[in-house]
């Protein structure tokens, strides 16, 4: 019985493991664009955690975090539109980078003026990418 447990659990893992090699061969934009999240991740956490930061009045780790995650987003988009293969979901993309920036901008420069120019942003993308999806059909 305890064989089947462990057979079962390493058949699971193999799998988890095919599921995240296969991910990564098919879309290596996201693949870089996680990675590079995370190394942005640990960057801000090391520099929170240390003395770096202590004379950087508006340092806020969270805040710096988002906007730069929305820009790695923005980054990954970029590379999406330059590249043909890998131009799929452009608009999730803008619309959750978007969103991450002001998340992060909201926290760094405030809420009031932040938050409006992110809905207007976001809706033109929408608006963007239906009236693209319309002329197409």
């Amino acid at each position: 019985m305890s064989d089947l447990l462990v057979e079962g659990k390493s058949e699971k893992k193999e799998k988890s493991i095919e599921g995240w090699e296969n991910w990564c061969r098919g879309d290596r934009v996201d693949a870089v664009g996680w990675a590079v999240g995370f190394v942005w991740a640990a960057v801000v956490i090391i520099a929170t955690q240390t003395a770096i930061t202590a004379n950087i009045v508006w340092w806020d780790g969270w805040a710096v975090f988002f906007a730069g995650a929305g820009v790695i987003v923005l980054i990954e988009t970029a590379v999406r539109l330059l590249l043909p293969v890998y131009r799929k979901g452009i608009a999730a993309s803008l619309i959750f980078g978007f969103i991450l920036i002001g998340f992060g901008l909201g926290g760094l420069i405030g809420w009031v003026w932040v938050w409006p120019a992110v809905l207007v942003v976001v809706a033109a993308t929408i608006l963007k990418s239906a009236l693209r999806s319309t002329v197409k059909a």
